[in-house]
């Protein structure tokens, strides 16, 4: 069983953030697939079902976006998944809006919500769907900016950002990390340099 995990924060206050991105893409593949991810299980609500003939479980975790990894590895070992069948889906302030990145594995560049998960499940070799935030303005705080509300002139763009992560997540699901790379990486709008 594959395990999609968006990472988040709990709690309406949040529920519209930045930060919160990896919900929003489990939340889409929920209503896509007909699952619902309402079920508490080592403190991440929880819902399984199949995408493309795989059985998926998607998870949010409830912990909060920095203690991501003690929701989901007691999680992974109580269904027994392993690390090569889980895909992290979250925000990364060093990726310009709306550019997308699927990585086979790797270091958490400094997310502190990755970094709980490969801290906790003792291994990077995690797939991850890195989706950017960064608006290209300088910021002074990467905690009040992942925490701020989108603004009303994103939402278009947000909404076609979360349905092209969730195809990027059916794909590697479906198709494999590598042939899922090739198809679904992406820069952001006019920018013709490759980002990290």
């Amino acid at each position: 069983m594959f395990l999609v995990a968006g990472l988040g924060n709990p709690g309406e206050e949040y529920a519209n953030t930045p930060h919160n991105l990896g919900f929003k893409v489990v939340e889409r593949l929920a209503g896509r697939y007909g699952i619902r991810v309402n079920r508490k299980d080592s403190r991440a609500l929880v819902g399984v079902g199949e995408i493309d003939g795989h059985p998926v479980m998607l998870a949010r975790p409830q912990t909060f976006m920095n203690l991501s990894g003690t929701s989901l590895s007691p999680l992974m070992e109580k269904h027994q998944i392993e690390a090569g069948d889980l895909v992290v889906v979250y925000d990364e302030l060093d990726l310009p809006w709306t550019a997308l990145r699927i990585k086979p594995k790797g270091s958490a560049a400094g997310h502190k919500g990755m970094e709980s998960v490969i801290r906790s499940l003792g291994t990077n070799e995690v797939a991850r769907v890195r989706l950017g935030i960064h608006s290209g303005h300088p910021v002074q705080d990467g905690a009040d900016f992942v925490l701020a509300p989108f603004k009303r002139s994103q939402e278009k763009e947000l909404d076609e950002l979360v349905g092209y992560a969730a195809d990027a997540v059916r794909s590697i699901i479906a198709e494999g990390v590598v042939k899922a790379m090739t198809k679904f990486n992406r820069r952001a709008p006019g920018l013709n340099t490759e980002e990290a």
